[in-house]
């Protein structure tokens, strides 16, 4: 029996996927073997050694401490594209948002209640501090053209405007579902350069910690509207607010409020609405276990954020091993299982960055603790695990 922790309320379709012969779900157990969770903070958390994984209903995984759990041997998961389309709407009505100053219309009528009869009047006098652009013909930049991204552009294609996008890690797969209208460029300094909107869909790290600042936004047009669906800390907000006041930048829409924007000029900004949707949490959480699944009972990794991808069916007893991404390791590895008669009948070792992930198809001998404790001993190796 496998315990599943829920850190969040998660959709009942998604925990109705584990059976309940093999699987105790509940949000008070104990040592848990998983954990699925969706916006709950986990950096203080100290982990059992028998936890195997943790899966994110959701996208972002700035709540869990992710390079702590390569070290401790822990896969986290997330479910990219369970929310796209929730997130791709939102996106299409912040575009709106951005030029139409609805959010400040509507927050201008109810000043008219007390008029009476002079409301008619009040509302064709005062409607003009409101106009703005329509959205046809005008150019979306996007930054980031995954499975948000691709949604966008293609939506905002069937909107009538040009769409001109930028993503270094564009996929053959993802490509060919990109509308032939989307134009692909190199750099985000072209995207900067020809948007009269600009929305940005890529993951918030060091690297990606402000890249909308100062030198960004003047390398753009005048006037640009950005959007920020993403994560709020994607953009240098000092910067943004100087953009605004100066009405370099026209308007800003976000869905990550913070302190300095709130009530600032040309701002409108949303409670974290983007994955809001009760189709979008049913995804995810599917999605969620599903994934939680493959990896307890196969040792099969998809959308795991710190480590590779990996899948390979096997034969006989199925060895899975987490260890540092470092010369010599499967060698020191396969001698062990040499040296006690265990068969390698295939093989499978991916890496990502500091960490790598080997599956091994063993047989003609069964895989004993005596083996598991030497594999488990050699240097760089973090978690070993025998699925029969």
């Amino acid at each position: 029996m496998y315990n599943i922790q829920t850190l969040n309320k998660i959709a009942a379709c998604g925990t109705d996927v584990f059976n309940k012969a093999n699987y105790n779900i509940s949000d008070t157990v104990e040592k848990p073997d998983a954990i699925m969770v969706r916006s709950a903070a986990m950096h203080d958390m100290v982990f059992a050694p028998n936890l195997l994984a943790i899966a994110r209903a959701g996208a972002g995984v700035n709540n869990i401490p992710v390079d702590r759990c390569a070290e401790e041997g822990i896969c986290v998961f997330n479910t990219p594209g369970a929310n796209a389309n929730a997130v791709k709407e939102l996106v299409i009505a912040g575009l709106l948002l951005a030029s139409r100053k609805v959010a400040d219309a509507l927050a201008w009528v109810p000043s008219l209640k007390n008029e009476g009869d002079e409301v008619g009047k009040l509302v064709e006098k005062g409607k003009s501090q409101f106009a703005g652009p329509e959205i046809q013909g005008k150019t979306l930049g996007i930054i980031g053209l995954g499975a948000i991204g691709i949604l966008v552009a293609n939506a905002a294609v069937a909107l009538g405007m040009k769409v001109v996008g930028t993503d270094p890690f564009l996929s053959v797969n993802a490509a060919l579902k990109l509308s032939n209208k989307v134009s692909v460029v190199p750099t985000q300094k072209d995207v900067f350069e020809a948007a009269d909107y600009l929305t940005i869909h890529v993951p918030y790290n060091n690297e990606t910690k402000g890249f909308i600042g100062k030198d960004a936004i003047a390398s753009m047009k005048d006037g640009v509207r950005i959007l920020n669906f993403a994560r709020g800390e994607l953009v240098d907000t000092d910067a943004l607010l100087e953009a605004l006041e100066s009405d370099k930048v026209a308007a800003y829409v976000t869905d990550f409020p913070n302190a300095k924007v709130i009530g600032a000029k040309n701002v409108t900004a949303l409670p974290h609405l983007g994955a809001s949707t009760p189709e979008s949490e049913d995804n995810c959480a599917v999605m969620a276990a599903g994934e939680l699944i493959d990896y307890i009972e196969n040792g099969n990794i998809r959308n795991s954020v710190n480590l590779p991808n990996a899948e390979m069916a096997a034969t006989g007893e199925k060895i899975c091993i987490i260890h540092k991404n470092v010369p010599d390791t499967i060698s020191k590895i396969t001698s062990i299982l040499g040296n006690a008669g265990v068969n390698i009948e295939n093989m499978l070792s991916n890496s990502k960055k500091d960490y790598a992930y080997t599956m091994i198809d063993a047989t003609g001998k069964d895989i004993d603790d005596d083996t598991v404790k030497k594999i488990s001993a050699v240097d760089n190796v973090i978690r070993v695990r025998v699925i029969k």
